[in-house]
């Protein structure tokens, strides 16, 4: 008798208990597994974030380093509306050593002439007397290869320098002109 009791108890307990775990288990482990997958992505993108964050001040202390304000030398490059000369190539010698050199493709000088300017170069130049000479190689007026170049002499001293490139349409002579300006800091 205290069998059928025990049994008969544990049916009407146990078995609605086990049915309503069943039940309830599935949609609370989902639940769950939601709540857990949303913290995890908001981790992982605020993770993403100090990453970014971290190498962005990682580039700015190694261009600090390696290329410190007092011998600091930038050249940029940029160039007018583009009617008399169609960039192909440019070469940049500092004392007759080869720097830099590019091959341009039609994206990059379309960006060019819509206003863009490029980071030729950055690096290191000791205090004195430079020069800075830019080759020039592309087709000029009626389709004729050109080659030009243009040269500065450079007075480097305890400051950053900056340099700019310049191709420029002379509309009084039809031609193209190749200069290169020395900014001033500000």
């Amino acid at each position: 008798m205290k069998i059928r009791v025990v049994n008969s108890v544990l049916g009407s307990v146990v078995l609605p208990l086990l049915l309503t775990l069943l039940v309830w288990s599935p949609a609370q482990a989902a639940e769950s597994r939601a709540r857990a997958s949303t913290e995890l992505d908001s981790q992982v993108e605020n993770l993403k974030q100090a990453v970014l964050e971290l190498n962005r001040d990682l580039l700015i202390l190694e261009e600090e380093l390696l290329f410190p304000a007092s011998t600091q030398l930038s050249v940029f490059l940029s160039m007018d509306v583009g009617e008399f000369f169609q960039l192909d190539g440019v070469k940049l010698k500092i004392d007759d050593q080869l720097v830099a050199s590019h091959l341009y493709t039609a994206q990059q000088v379309d960006a060019l002439y819509r206003g863009g300017v490029q980071r030729l170069y950055l690096g290191n130049l000791k205090s004195g007397r430079h020069e800075v000479s830019a080759f020039f190689t592309g087709k000029g007026p009626q389709g004729r290869e050109y080659k030009r170049g243009a040269t500065l002499t450079l007075d480097k001293e305890q400051s950053a320098k900056v340099l700019e490139l310049r191709v420029i349409d002379s509309r009084a002579k039809l031609q193209p002109m190749f200069d290169i300006k020395e900014w001033q800091p500000l």
